[in-house]
């Protein structure tokens, strides 16, 4: 399979049509090999539009929702990113090249150590790794510019929205089937500001299901 091809044709097909139009985002995606970050079994897949299981039961996002969030957060070089959901690595890899200064947050150190080896092969090794629930942590009192989340979550967590500097900005998808919203939330001023980026459907957020009816209040 021509990977290079596939990954043009992603990035062509695929992206720029679902209104990823911020050059640095397509050109950090023209250079990330999405093949590192997928199974064996799934190499054939590595740039379909589909959402591709994880071997934790976690799933990888299709590649326009990864794009279409990361656009919404406008990363700048420097900007100081949090992910939630460290999952395969692939949005990692996207977030460090559009910021460089990535800390990334799993429950599940299996598979946080699987897409660290990959962001390792491809030259990214300066990301910062936590295992913890991200939604659950409040965190050491560190703040920042940028917060993604990397999975749906009944609402937008009051926990993560304290870990935003002024100004700073999170994307995070809310709500339940049929229809989810993508959402950009700012802070400013001490409130925050919600935007709707689009509607989505995605699999939700691995994360124990305690901390969740902590957070929720279900």
């Amino acid at each position: 399979m021509n990977f290079e091809q596939a990954r043009f044709n992603m990035v062509e097909q695929q992206i720029r049509p679902w209104d990823v139009l911020d050059f640095d985002v397509l050109d950090a995606l023209a250079e990330i090999p999405r093949e590192y970050f997928v199974t064996e079994s799934q190499l054939p897949y590595a740039y379909s539009d589909k959402t591709l299981p994880l071997p934790n039961g976690g799933s990888m996002l299709e590649p326009k929702i990864v794009a279409r969030m990361v656009q919404g957060l406008a990363l700048k070089p420097s900007d100081k990113v949090l992910e939630i959901g460290t999952g395969s690595g692939y949005a990692t890899a996207l977030l460090y090249k559009l910021s460089g200064n990535v800390t990334t947050v799993d429950i599940d150190s299996a598979q946080q150590q699987r897409a660290k080896e990959a962001l390792d092969k491809i030259g990214l090794n300066n990301i910062n790794y936590q295992i913890s629930d991200g939604i659950a942590d409040e965190g050491d009192g560190n703040l920042f510019d940028a917060i993604y989340v990397g999975g749906s979550v009944p609402e937008a967590p009051d926990t993560l929205k304290n870990r935003l500097k002024e100004g700073g900005r999170m994307v995070v998808v809310v709500g339940g089937a049929p229809v989810q919203r993508a959402l950009l939330i700012t802070r400013e001023g001490g409130s925050y500001i919600e935007k709707v980026l689009f509607d989505t459907l995605i699999p939700s957020l691995a994360v124990p299901e305690k901390s969740l009816a902590a957070k929720f209040n279900f």
